[in-house]
């Protein structure tokens, strides 16, 4: 079955975000990124800044190590605190959009939620410390030196890895996982998107 879907997991400065958008507009497909957090915060009623913080990066739950099932999460009966519900929320919302048509999907655990689905090519985008620092000390509003580049690069992978494995019960970054792992910082921008694109279309 040809590829319909495009998830994109990728490490904190690696640019990940900016190839899913680039492809998006190559093959004229839908981008979802911030436009997840965005709904999710309509449906929810938090705060855009709560939800993205804890639809990638909290894993604190009232509930004993429950992966995310088919149904969304498995409550037993347990209390649902903001973070589960958002987290299901989540589930059923990237679901739906897979559901409707091809598209890209960055971050949220989605190649986790689709992985029933035949017609998902899941990319892992990663790039070395150095290429990773020059990019978030340039593009990244408020960072403005190294060491808090690579401040931030430990927190963030830290917390996406913990996330993940939370609610998935897999290591985040794992390359079993994927379809294909790729190189940002040695393959360029461009090379990323002309890769994914031709697996995607052949």
């Amino acid at each position: 079955m040809p590829f319909k879907i495009i998830t994109i997991s990728r490490q904190f400065g690696s640019g990940g975000r900016t190839i899913g958008r680039r492809l998006a507009e190559e093959l004229d497909i839908p981008f979802f990124d911030r436009r997840i957090i965005e709904e999710l915060a309509k449906k929810c009623g938090f705060t855009k800044a709560y939800v993205e913080s804890h639809s990638e990066y909290e894993s604190g739950s009232a509930l004993d190590y429950v992966p995310l099932s088919a149904d969304g999460l498995h409550l037993h009966g347990q209390i649902i605190t903001p973070n589960d519900r958002i987290l299901k929320e989540q589930y059923e919302l990237i679901s739906s959009l897979a559901a409707k048509g091809p598209c890209i999907i960055v971050g949220r655990a989605a190649d986790y939620i689709l992985r029933e689905r035949t017609d998902v090519l899941n990319v892992f985008i990663h790039a070395d410390n150095e290429s990773r620092i020059r990019r978030i000390v340039d593009l990244y509003h408020g960072v403005e030196s190294d060491n808090e580049a690579a401040k931030q690069i430990i927190k963030h992978d830290r917390d996406r890895k913990r996330h993940y494995r939370y609610y998935t019960g897999r290591n985040w970054g794992d390359a079993d996982l994927y379809h294909i792992t790729l190189n940002s910082g040695r393959l360029g921008e461009d090379n990323c998107v002309s890769i994914i694109r031709q697996l995607y279309e052949k």
